[in-house]
């Protein structure tokens, strides 16, 4: 007796403390009233207290007392059904789709697996998922539901009840998430940009480190919204929305129920290779570049004329003319693909392009290229953060104004005049501003063309292809060895769907060899030469120019 007694009073105990808040919420749900659900609880718990005291000792626990739960509501909600008053959070369609799964949800809400039931409701598909919260947490009995998502009511209580099903046998397995939910991986990736979106596209796609994992997950792996929230570790709800933005931006491309990346992403073991082939070929062709460099920039000026315009040091100009020589150089080795990447049109007016790269320690500073309005053009360099210094990209309103002051025009809008000079394209000097970027004009190239003719230099900037017979011939073909290799080494790392594809193969080629992958190889074996130098004191606007007429 006396250990009967010491049972009764471990499980009053027990119910009393926890049992007593969880049978409550339980109540107020099905009710919706906060007195009713304090009087129904109250009724509850006399019972389950009675039945102990007289002896009774329930096997499970818990169970028990849920199922008294459950029976002293029934009766409670078919009494104010009978009275004919309105029954809040149930009614009599509810008891049409009653069954044992419905019961064991009920448990588990008001149980210590309540943790487990919202990871699932976190990854269950929009249209089980909707009907589950209105049901047990918005207290809308069936008709309500069908009435808000415009569904038959057989639709609903059939809905339900699946729902049900994948709740309780996902909270019954064990759901591994992927290795990115936890440790998420990034995208280095080399934008080519005719035109951006309106909605600052692509930065404002590739960007989030969601998409980029998104983007890794579906490369050249089909997966569905449930698969890619796992692998990710976001809930469904927004996985589901930031596939469908991403597809209606064209970065994805839907099949079936299932999402695949829509570029190339560049895998960190086809990176090591380049750049173990960089290291041995690079140097030095960056030191006989930049000796010509610097050979035709001297000789140019000595016969009274200045390429890059008379605003900025030839130690800043450095930069940009660099890039556009060795990009110049690659053309001249003709395997230029006819439709270069950059001129796809996307949504939001945008014309753009877009390459991955697997995020790798071992890569370089990237050098990024954006062209404006205007004729204004900014190579920017993830070197000492010389790319954060300037905005990514100017307004038109910006660009304008930089060229009235090129031109050395009235000011159209001074406040705009001043965010140049924050921006550090532009210095004021008394009353006089004054353009801190290299002016490329077309006289001065006309000029500079018929210069290299003349003297048979190694490249000009402008039109290389007309003197392709004066250059130097070791350079072009170390950049033809080059362009062969890496091309082998991309080919092999394609998704087969694109191996064969000549067009992308050619536009991906030219697009990696010339643009922030290969260009900060560029920048880094210069820098290491000490052909360019960087110091506190350095423009922000290196790399910027204007193409003038």
């Amino acid at each position: 007796m006396q250990e009967t007694n010491e049972m009764r009073d471990r499980l009053i105990n027990e119910f009393a403390e926890n049992y007593m808040e969880k049978l409550f919420y339980f109540c107020l749900k099905k009710t919706g009233s906060h007195t009713e659900a304090e009087d129904l609880t109250q009724d509850i718990a006399l019972q389950i207290i009675t039945a102990l005291n007289k002896g009774t000792i329930p096997t499970s626990f818990s169970a028990w007392i849920w199922q008294i739960a459950r029976n002293r509501y029934s009766v409670w909600a078919k009494e104010r059904h009978n009275r004919n008053e309105l029954v809040t959070g149930s009614d009599i369609g509810d008891y049409e789709i009653e069954d044992k799964s419905e019961n064991i949800l009920d448990e588990m809400i008001h149980t210590e697996q309540m943790a487990l039931l919202r990871r699932e409701l976190a990854f269950i598909k929009s249209d089980y998922r909707n009907i589950i919260v209105a049901y047990y947490t918005e207290n809308k009995n069936v008709r309500e539901i069908a009435e808000s998502l415009s569904l038959p009511t057989n639709t609903v209580k059939s809905r339900l009840l699946r729902a049900r099903q994948i709740l309780k046998e996902g909270m019954d397995m064990a759901r591994e998430f992927g290795k990115r939910s936890y440790n998420p991986e990034e995208i280095v990736y080399s934008n080519i940009c005719t035109a951006p979106g309106e909605l600052g596209q692509p930065w404002t796609l590739m960007d989030p480190k969601l998409n980029q994992n998104i983007f890794l997950a579906c490369y050249d792996n089909l997966m569905t919204a449930e698969e890619l929230a796992i692998e990710v570790g976001v809930a469904l709800p927004y996985m589901e929305d930031t596939v469908k933005h991403l597809t209606a931006q064209t970065l994805l491309v839907k099949s079936g129920d299932k999402y695949e990346t829509n570029f190339p992403i560049i895998s960190r073991e086809a990176q090591q290779k380049i750049h173990f082939y960089y290291e041995g070929i690079l140097p030095q062709l960056i030191a006989l570049i930049t000796e010509d460099i610097d050979r035709l920039i001297t000789q140019y000026e000595e016969a009274g004329l200045c390429y890059y315009g008379e605003y900025q040091s030839y130690e800043e100009a450095k930069w940009m003319l660099l890039m556009d020589f060795y990009k110049s150089l690659y053309s001249l080795c003709g395997n230029s693909p006819k439709d270069k990447l950059g001129n796809t049109p996307r949504p939001n007016r945008g014309v753009w392009d877009v390459v991955g790269f697997e995020k790798c320690d071992f890569c370089p500073d990237t050098v990024g290229f954006h062209c404006q309005y205007e004729g204004f053009v900014h190579y920017r360099f993830g070197y000492c953060g010389i790319q954060n210094r300037t905005p990514a990209n100017l307004t038109k309103d910006e660009a304008h104004e930089l060229r009235l002051i090129v031109e050395n025009k009235k000011a159209k809008n001074e406040a705009v005049r001043e965010k140049l000079i924050n921006y550090g394209y532009v210095c004021k000097k008394e009353d006089k501003y004054i353009p801190n970027v290299a002016v490329i004009k077309q006289s001065t190239c006309q000029a500079f063309l018929k210069f290299c003719k003349k003297e048979k230099f190694s490249s000009d900037f402008i039109q290389h292809s007309t003197v392709r017979g004066k250059l130097n011939e070791s350079i072009l073909q170390t950049i033809e060895k080059i362009n062969n290799s890496v091309r082998e080494i991309l080919v092999s790392d394609l998704p087969k769907c694109l191996r064969d594809d000549e067009k992308t193969v050619s536009a991906l080629l030219e697009s990696i060899c010339t643009t922030s992958h290969t260009l900060g190889y560029v920048v880094k074996y210069a820098l290491a030469s000490g052909w360019l130098k960087y110091d506190e004191n350095t423009s922000p606007s290196v790399g910027a120019y204007f193409n003038m007429p």
